[in-house]
Parts: structure tokens; C-alpha cells; sequence
């Protein structure tokens, strides 16, 4: 018997039967690691955004240019994390949508964790390069399958108001 057997086992959290590179509406979660506040600050309700914030924003704003079988619906880049409703499309090839053998299982070309992996490459690559600071993303992402209008309409308010909820917030009160 292995003395490590399932010890060190995380299992996933993205739904099992599901192929997400399906074509469908995801609303996403990304955080930063330890919940450190990297991309700016919540002033007045509203976010301002220091010079990686702006780039997160640019960067899942540029989503569809890389994966142009993907469209970018609303989202918010909050100062621990990332809030975003992705629609991937019928699949067509992409410039980054190349299959990947990880240790946590195959990415699929197209699919959401392939492109949640390249923006979170992106954006760690540009705050290492530019900064002096060790950024890090936690691992993984929350993901939710958006099941219908008033799913969508919940999530998109939800989204426009965080800044608003701030000081509400559980990635606040894990960062204070």
C-alpha cells in the first residue's frame, strides 16, 4: 500500500459529465493568492485601478481576440479577484486553443480552463515582468454553468454591484 495514497489528492470541482468546451454562457471566479489585493482599490463604490489592474482588465477584455470561438459578456476586476461571464461559442480554431497533458487532468482545446489558464499566465506574466512584487494566482477557479435568463440576470447584478458590496464581501474579510 502506498503511504501516500489519496493523501495529497484534490479533487475537482468543475462538474463532472460536463465538456466545458461546450458551447455555453460560464460565469467565472478567479482570486488572487491569499486573497492579496493586487489590482487596485474599492473607493466610493467604485474601483480604481493601479497599473496591473488595468492590465487584468485588458486582458480579459482581449479574451475573444485569442480564443475567437469565445465573446466576454460582463465582467469586473475587483482587487483580489475576478469576476466574469464568458460565452464560449461554436468551436473554431484560436490562436492559444491547443490541447495541454497536465498533471490535473487533459485541457481541452477551446475549453474554459484553457482559456482561464492563458489569461492567468498573461497577467502574471506582465505583473512579474513589470513589477518587483511575486504575484500569484490561487489555484484553480470557480466556475458556475448559467442555466437560464434569470440566472444570468442574478449573476450580471451581482457582478455590477460588488464594488458597491465591498466591505460586505467574503474576499474583503479574507483580506483584512
Amino acid at each position: 500500500m502506498d503511504l501516500y495514497e489519496n493523501k495529497f489528492k484534490i479533487d475537482s470541482i468543475r462538474l463532472k459529465d460536463w465538456d466545458y468546451s461546450t458551447p455555453w454562457w460560464y460565469y467565472i471566479t478567479i482570486c488572487t493568492k491569499d486573497m492579496k489585493c493586487w489590482f487596485g482599490e474599492i473607493r466610493n463604490g467604485k474601483m480604481i485601478y493601479n497599473q496591473i489592474g488595468k492590465k487584468a482588465v485588458e486582458y480579459f477584455e482581449n479574451i475573444p481576440k485569442h480564443f475567437l470561438s469565445s465573446e466576454i459578456d460582463y465582467f469586473i476586476v475587483m482587487p483580489n479577484h475576478v469576476h466574469g461571464i464568458i460565452i464560449i461559442n461554436d468551436t473554431v480554431e484560436t490562436r492559444h486553443g491547443v490541447s495541454l497533458q497536465t498533471n490535473f487532468g487533459k485541457l481541452i482545446k477551446n475549453s474554459l480552463s484553457v482559456i482561464i489558464n492563458h489569461y492567468k499566465g498573461a497577467a502574471t506574466r506582465f505583473t512579474r515582468k513589470s513589477t518587483d512584487i511575486t504575484f500569484q494566482w490561487q489555484r484553480g477557479f470557480y466556475d458556475h454553468i448559467i442555466r437560464n435568463e434569470n440566472d444570468l440576470d442574478r449573476i450580471r447584478t451581482y457582478i455590477s454591484n460588488n464594488p458597491l458590496k465591498w466591505e460586505l464581501d467574503e474576499y474583503f474579510k479574507l483580506n483584512k
